[in-house]
């Protein structure tokens, strides 16, 4: 049977631990004042991988807090994928040489297909491609501007060059607490033939279960933030009951 990972969700903002409401740099919650805590403690309540975002550096257009995530990368027991920002090859090797054992292409999988078949040929699985979807069409910019291409034409696109794991975010969902948008997920993975993992609007528990019994479709994990900060999903129990 395939696995299926919970990616506890560390969105990172001057340094702390911060949420958006879908994507708005004006709709702030400070969570924590110290990530690299955050990540320890859900390290220790037995995440097996952590996801982290610099939002200071998808709003740049380059990395702006490596220094803390590479940190975080080191004194965690677990592997982090980190997304943010991340628009040259130097930028994405900066970060693997700091620990990081994944990234994740957003903005530039549209804006530089150049760099992104680059990336993908020389990185290959330590690569994801974020595809964060408004109505269908691929958004990019920390979500400030959509483009005119389709999220599922996007993925086949990039699944012929290379790409084995895609993050899809429906931005309606994102931050919402309405549940995912499990459907569209699906047809991500059907249509590139490869591993999807969730993002946005995972509420609940039996969200987390809804999507890991379709992981045989490709569903291959759920990134969650908003829940386990406010409580309504209990890491520890959604680990334990997702096996």
């Amino acid at each position: 049977m395939s696995s299926f990972t919970i990616y506890p969700a560390i969105d990172i903002r001057g340094g702390r631990c911060v949420r958006l409401i879908q994507g708005d740099y004006n709709q702030e919650t400070v969570y924590n004042e110290d990530p690299a805590a955050v990540a320890a403690d859900f390290a220790a309540q037995g995440a097996g991988y952590v996801h982290l975002v610099d939002l200071d550096g998808a709003k740049a257009g380059h990395p702006v807090n490596h220094e803390l995530i590479g940190r975080i990368a080191r004194q965690v027991q677990v592997p982090v994928q980190v997304g943010g920002g991340l628009r040259t090859l130097q930028d994405v090797e900066k970060l693997l040489e700091l620990g990081v054992s994944r990234v994740i292409i957003g903005t530039a999988a549209i804006e530089d297909r150049e760099f992104t078949e680059s990336v993908l040929a020389t990185y290959g699985s330590q690569v994801a491609i974020g595809i964060d979807a408004r109505n269908g069409y691929v958004a990019t910019r920390g979500w400030l501007e959509t483009s005119e291409v389709k999220a599922e034409e996007l993925a086949i696109q990039l699944a012929a060059k290379g790409a084995e794991t895609f993050i899809f975010t429906d931005i309606s969902r994102d931050g919402m607490m309405q549940g995912p948008n499990i459907e569209a997920i699906a047809a991500i993975a059907q249509a590139s033939g490869k591993q999807v993992i969730a993002s946005g609007g995972v509420t609940v528990l039996d969200d987390l279960v809804k999507l890991a019994e379709r992981r045989e479709q490709g569903i291959s994990g759920a990134i969650v933030g908003k829940a386990i900060y406010t409580g309504k999903i209990d890491l520890k129990q959604a680990l334990q009951t997702i096996r």
